[in-house]
Formats: structure tokens, sequence, C-alpha cells
């Protein structure tokens, strides 16, 4: 992963793989509101492809309590933590690094990793936040398998939830018990999960299209479950859409969605514990309108549909995130689409670009929907990212058509399942399914701006001919002063003077011709 350069700025061109690699994690929760103790063990390897390197890991703010390497514990000569970096020295084969430290959740006020949310103990992850739980190479190309065990007072968290299938359940005594939970698909930091507390759940059993049995759970504190059924109708609506639209099966035992009225990032990903805000939840009858339970599916299927789209397939850095958030966007805009009214749908998303995505893309904060350098990946969550992002994935939709493009997803799900992906991998995938050279098609995620067109059509009564003229024009954006044309596929249809249509159109000019690229 980058780091930031001397301007402060961490820059895309200066991407580098991990000098080591995570291949295996074990953690250990002993949980309590106000100290947490957090055992960990990473099985590591050392990239065979770059000199070895001392070991780096990210971890903010942790009390570290004990650190070995083999079972032997580590002198203070080896290793260097400063509250944020810990640096260990000395490794140069495959080993194991157990650590154990101590974080305070009732006491993170950033709401970033490990916290405290009423009666609840929640995570937070993404972009960063994993790095306030325990040492990790804390970015998105870092993907090891996992093994999770909580251990809490039943009292105060009978339910205990992770990400993953739940492996085993036991009493501890003394009013203790914990629960064990086993993520089998390669997973990165930001995806990490964690919910405990006292919640009860809607729920309901399923078998998939490939034949697997998963139990769909929606929780929340005991007074909001009566409002969780539609929610829970909403994920199987969502999963049953994706194995008909895109062939994409769900791939664990387990889906569970935690409903927390003080989770302030909306609704998260996490792979196979999807932790939402209680309002994007919460529904019933009597008080929620037409458009509310609209709202909701929406949310749900898009929490849902990263599963594949970020989850199975995730980045390999942060200026890739229009990769899984753009790409979900048109996928939960097609899913609401193809359950109820395209036209509708497609005149709320127009609406959002216009009056609210075009106005960023005029504006000082202006930005490419993969720009080449940020100073915080946090500031970055915008609507160019998502939304224009998604109306890229769709231009591509239309250039292609809907049989190419589907064979274009498969291509890029097979090619790229358990690995982090870029932007040119989900492009290359669509040029070996399509056919079509795309290189022109990039330029949308290198350049800011909205471009203006200008249309004039011309009739020569005598000959027939109807001629189009379009001219492209895209204004200055901070740092982009010159702009390259964009291909924008445009379709038409043609009426004769009694209003009936012509259905033998001219030919239109081939997308690879000079022509569209003026």
């Amino acid at each position: 992963m980058s780091v930031p350069r001397d301007d402060g700025f961490v820059h895309l061109a200066d991407y580098t793989a991990p000098a080591w690699r995570i291949l295996r994690v074990e953690l250990q929760f002993d949980l309590a509101a106000e100290s947490t103790e957090v055992s960990a063990r990473l099985q590591l390897q050392p990239d065979p492809g770059q000199p070895i390197a001392p070991l780096e890991l990210d971890g903010v703010d942790l009390e570290l309590l004990a650190i070995a390497v083999d079972g032997e514990i580590l002198p203070d000569t080896r290793y260097r933590y400063d509250g944020r970096h810990l640096r260990v020295t000395g490794l140069d084969r495959d080993c194991v690094l157990e650590t154990r430290v101590r974080i305070h959740p009732a006491a993170n006020t950033r709401l970033e990793g490990l916290y405290r949310s009423g009666r609840l103990l929640l995570t937070q992850c993404e972009a960063e936040g994993f790095r306030r739980i325990t040492f990790f190479a804390d970015r998105p190309d870092v993907m090891p398998r996992w093994r999770i065990v909580l251990r809490a007072p039943h009292a105060d968290y009978p339910v205990l939830l992770a990400n993953g299938n739940p492996v085993s359940s036991s009493d501890l005594g003394e009013g203790r018990h914990e629960a064990t939970w086993e993520n089998p698909h390669p997973t990165p930091g930001y995806l990490f999960a964690i919910a405990a507390g006292p919640l009860e759940r809607v729920t309901k059993t399923l078998e998939t299209v490939e034949g697997r049995r998963v139990e769909l759970n929606v929780w929340a504190e005991s007074a909001d479950v009566p409002r969780c059924a539609y929610a829970l109708g909403a994920v199987e609506r969502a999963l049953r859409w994706d194995e008909q639209r895109f062939g994409r099966g769900y791939d664990l035992d387990v889906f569970n969605v935690v409903a927390a009225q003080d989770f302030t990032m909306g609704a998260m990903e996490n792979k196979g514990l999807n932790i939402f805000n209680a309002r994007y939840i919460l529904a019933d009858e009597t008080t929620a309108t037409d458009a509310d339970f609209l709202a909701i599916e929406s949310v749900v299927a898009h929490e849902y549909l990263h599963n594949w789209s970020g989850n199975r397939v995730t980045l390999r850095d942060w200026f890739q995130l229009s990769l899984k958030e753009g790409l979900t966007v048109f996928r939960d805009t097609e899913f609401s689409s193809d359950l109820h009214s395209r036209a509708l749908k497609r005149i709320e998303v127009v609406r959002l670009l216009r009056g609210r995505q075009f106005a960023e893309d005029a504006g000082a904060l202006a930005h490419a929907v993969r720009p080449d350098r940020f100073r915080e990946i946090s500031n970055f969550y915008t609507l160019t990212i998502y939304e224009k992002g998604a109306e890229i994935v769709r231009v591509l939709h239309t250039l292609v058509g809907e049989t190419a493009f589907r064979a274009g997803m498969d291509r890029y799900f097979a090619d790229n399942d358990g690995r982090a992906a870029t932007i040119e991998d989900f492009l290359a995938a669509h040029e070996a399914a399509s056919g079509r050279d795309l290189a022109q098609f990039a330029r949308w995620y290198s350049q800011a701006g909205t471009p203006e067109l200008r249309i004039t059509e011309q009739h020569d009564a005598g000959t027939g001919d109807y001629t189009l003229t379009v001219d492209q024009h895209t204004p200055p954006t901070p740092g982009q002063a010159e702009k390259a044309p964009l291909l924008i596929p445009l379709r038409f249809a043609l009426y004769d003077a009694d209003g009936t249509a012509i259905t033998t159109p001219p030919t239109p000019t081939p997308p690879n011709s000079p022509e569209w690229s003026s």
C-alpha cells in the first residue's frame, strides 16, 4: 500500500505489494465495555518476490501486553511500537506472531474499531478501523482466513456474533460463555465484524440455488424485533435476485444482519455479518411509507450484494473504491428496477445525479472516480465514487449489451475470486467477454467533471438524409485543465411526419471508429 509523501498525500503511483503475507488469523476476545483484551495469532509468510524486510504492522492506541514469535517471547530489542505502527526485526522465514493487547471500547469516541453502542459492542473497520483492535497489515490487499473466539459475561452479552460460520459455543462457568466463528474465505481486515449484546432475531432458513442450506437472521434489541420482518424478506429477495441475474450464490451457512440504534456508519457489508443503523432496517405498516419500504429494501440489497462485488472480490487499494461501491450501486439499482418500476427508479437516480453529483463534479472538490491521490481516504466516500461510479458501469452495460455484460461479470468474478482487484482487472474481463477495446472508455475513471453535449440536427429533404451532430466539452476542474473526449453511447429513434416510428434507421458509426474519439 502507498504511504504519504512529503506533500501529505497518498499517491496511486506509489502502490507497492505487502512485503509480508498474512495467511491466517486467530483472534480471542475477552469482551467488556471498559476493557477488552485481544489475543492474536498471525501466520506470516514473506513475499518471495521481494527482498526480506522487517515486519511492519498497523496498530493505533493499543496497550501491548505480550508479544512472541513461534512461541518465544521477543526481547525489547527485536520490536518497536510507537503507538501507530509495530516493527519487528530479525524475521526472514514463515513464522507465527502472537500478540496480546488491551483496548477500551467505552472510551472509543472515534467509533472506529471496537466500541460501545448503548448496550451493544460493535465494530466499524472500514476503511482503517481494524488497526484499533489489534496489530495487522490494515490494507485491503491482505486477505487471510479467520478464526474468531468471543468470550464475555452471559448476562451482558448473551449473543456473540462474528464473521463467517458459527463453529461452537460453550458455557465457561462463573456466568461467562464463548462462541467460535470461522470465516473460510480470504477477507481483508476492513470487513472484520463483531456484534455482542442483548439481541433477539427474526429468522428464516432456505436452500440456495447451489443446494446450500442458509439461515438468514435479522437481529435487534427486543423492542425493535417486531419491525425487522420486512428487512428479512429484503435479504431473501436480494439473495434470490443475485442468483438469477448474476449467477452469484451465497457462500456461508448463515447470513446475519444487526440493527443498532447508535450505529453511525449507516450500513456496513462485513463478511456474513452486516451491521446497520436501525433506521435502515426497522419498518411496519403503521408508521412507514412506501418510500421507506423501498429505501430499506434497496440498502439491505446493497449490503448483501457486496458479498461478491466487494467481499469475494475486493480492492487492491483504496484508490479502487468505486470498484466495489460504484459497481454495487449499479447492482442494487438493477435489483430495484427488476423488482419494481425501472422507469421510476431511473428517474430517481437521474434526479440524484443532476441535483447533487453534477454539482460535486463542477465544484472545488471535483475529483475523478479513481483519484490519483488523496490525503484522507474517508473524504472520498462521495457521490462521485458511488453514483457516478455506478453510471460508468451503466455506460459499459449500454455499450456491450446485457448478454456480453453478464459474460464480462462472470469472467470478472471467476478471474478475481479471493483476490484484491483493480479497475483494470474489471475492464480486462469485459474486454475479453465482449471483444471491445475499452482503452478510451477507461478515461471515465481518471477524468473529473461532467461532459456537456451540444446536439444539432440536419435533414436533407431531397436525399432523405438525417444528420445528428454531437459536440462534447468537459469544463476544467481543479488539477485537470485539459480534458480528453469520453466515450458516450447515444440511443435515439426516428419518426416520420405522421409520428410513425422509422424502423430501419441509418447504420450508426461503429464505436471504435475515429469519429467516436474526437
